[in-house]
């Protein structure tokens, strides 16, 4: 009895080690797929033709996605070409909708901000990195490179020397300068490729540095505004009621909204924008720093991100981002002074568009029922919302000619 309990206990070792081996062998063969799909994608597609296809197939994936989900209760399912269009909308994040917001349920509101944050312009930058990455191969430290050089050379001390124990005897002083003497002397050439090698490494190193800093960037800022807006509205009755009238959840709204303003999308999950927030001067004021720092203003954050990181962490990845910003061949990183004139362009035609905005409409039909705080606060909305986002607290058939004409010029 205790043999055949041996004998099965060895055949089942053996099953299992045969499975783990397998298993093994599966695992690395799927991430040499991946690796060479990546590869393929990296250096022999055309970057238009990826773009092209990303958009598609998340198209598709989306309007799959909302025609499985129903739309809110009591409301009418749009036709699929309606469903289809706000789907190719939101991923290309154009804002142009042929349904009203609200008839869309809580689970299709969920996938359609999905659609706009997948769709971004700092996303999508950002898989750009990650793709570039495959560009550069890591190269193995310096004292690998030392130990691999001496041991390719054959250098013998008095003994035999293996990979493992020349570091030691190069710190005992068994390996002499005499030894070294006999040895091949380095060329220019090869001084030249290690240069070159040491080079790429480091961009790798940058590389990698900047993929990630632009994905804590995006996870930091879509938390931090959410929660915000999500605690506004909380706290504030008259918002509150706003969402609770309408049937939409508060934590839906906020996270909805704050990805939008983000990738300057423009979509609100309510059917009239954010006109029925138009007094919450607080909420606006909220959501106006998020349409910049997600578009033109996207740069300048970002360099002044990574000037505070070098600062900080005296790492040399993060300076060699700053001094080599051409060559981390990212278009959203500028210079430290075209960053700067780009910033005070944006504040300075913001500016111009306000004064221009307030005293044309200070008094007129579109801003009845507004005291002065909220006039001030709505205009500057306004006016930041026509150059980027898209959202409005007036009704744009009531302004003047002459400030939609302003608003043309500024898009």
């Amino acid at each position: 009895m205790s043999n055949t309990i041996i004998c099965f206990g060895r055949k089942l070792e053996h099953f299992s080690s045969n499975s783990r081996s397998k298993l093994s062998c599966f695992n690395q063969s799927y991430r040499g797929l991946i690796s060479t799909c990546f590869r393929f994608l990296v250096f022999r597609v055309n970057p238009f033709w990826v773009q092209l296809a990303y958009f598609i197939v998340v198209s598709l994936v989306g309007f799959g996605a909302l025609k499985m989900s129903k739309p809110k209760s009591g409301s009418v399912s749009p036709n699929n070409i309606d469903v289809f269009f706000t789907s190719v909308s939101a991923t290309t994040v154009s804002s142009m909708s042929t349904v009203e917001m609200e008839v869309f349920s809580n689970t299709q509101l969920i996938i359609i901000t999905i659609l706009m944050l997948v769709g971004g312009e700092v996303f999508t930058s950002m898989l750009g990195l990650l793709l570039g990455r495959f560009r550069f191969e890591k190269r193995p430290s310096f004292d690998g490179d030392i130990v691999n050089s001496i041991s390719n050379r054959g250098l013998q001390s008095d003994c035999s020397l293996t990979s493992k124990n020349i570091s030691q005897e190069v710190e005992l002083g068994r390996i002499t300068c005499s030894a070294l003497a006999n040895e091949k002397p380095i060329t220019d050439l090869e001084s030249n490729k290690n240069l070159t090698s040491d080079s790429k490494s480091l961009k790798y190193k940058a590389t990698r540095y900047l993929g990630y800093l632009v994905l804590w960037y995006l996870l930091v800022v879509h938390a931090v505004g959410s929660s915000l807006v999500s605690m506004y509205v909380s706290l504030v009755p008259s918002a509150r009621k706003i969402l609770k009238t309408k049937g939409i959840d508060i934590r839906t709204f906020s996270f909805f909204t704050v990805v939008s303003t983000l990738a300057n999308c423009g979509f609100v999950p309510t059917n009239e924008n954010m006109i029925v927030f138009k007094k919450n001067s607080g909420l606006l004021l909220l959501l106006i720093p998020q349409i910049l720092i997600g578009n033109t203003l996207y740069p300048a954050c970002l360099r002044a991100l990574i000037w505070v990181l070098d600062k900080m962490t005296k790492k040399v990845e993060f300076s060699y981002i700053l001094k080599n910003w051409k060559e981390m061949g990212y278009s959203h990183l500028l210079s430290g002074l075209h960053s700067s004139f780009l910033a005070a362009t944006v504040f300075g035609l913001t500016l111009v568009q306000f004064i221009l905005f307030c005293s044309m409409e200070w008094n007129s039909e579109a801003m009845d029922g507004f005291s002065s705080y909220q006039k001030v606060v709505g205009s500057l909305f306004q006016v930041v919302n026509s150059r980027y986002a898209g959202e409005s607290v007036v009704d744009l058939s009531t302004i003047s000619s002459a400030i939609l004409v302003l608003f043309v010029v500024m898009m």
